[in-house]
């Protein structure tokens, strides 16, 4: 288990009644309304926040593993990450796909700062070896 030398930033929420309930930060930014994936209910779900935050966090590690290589990432670079609830037996569990996309970048420039950035991504990294991940170029 990795232990942080340095805490960059906390994220505090406060949310109550679970999948029917509702979440807010500490500081009034994220105020949301929460509901069952698929229930119809208004509100998202955790399924949801997790890909948003996600996909944002390795835009972020592309930006980073982009600047190492003296590359300048697209404008239109953009994330659609698909996060899916499940079961195995009686358990509950994710899987997730991010699909990256890098418009105009070569194909092999674009793998490895997709393979760098999933090495980096602190998302990625709390995911590795948990559950199921496929990394797509698009």
């Amino acid at each position: 288990m990795t232990k942080l030398e340095k805490v960059l930033y906390t994220a505090k929420t406060h949310t109550t009644g679970g999948r029917d309930g509702a979440a807010r930060s500490d500081d009034a930014q994220l105020d949301i309304r929460l509901s069952p994936p698929g229930s119809g209910k208004p509100g998202t779900n955790p399924e949801q926040l997790f890909a948003a935050g996600w996909s944002a966090c390795f835009i972020g590690a592309l930006g980073i593993a982009a600047a190492e290589r003296k590359i300048r990432l697209p404008a239109e670079t953009a994330v659609d990450a698909e996060v899916d609830l499940g079961k195995t037996g009686d358990a509950y569990g994710l899987q997730a796909r991010l699909n990256v996309s890098l418009p105009g970048l070569d194909p092999e420039i674009a793998r490895a700062l997709v393979d760098q950035a999933h090495q980096t991504c602190p998302y990625s990294r709390a995911t590795r070896g948990n559950i199921d991940v496929v990394l797509t170029v698009v």
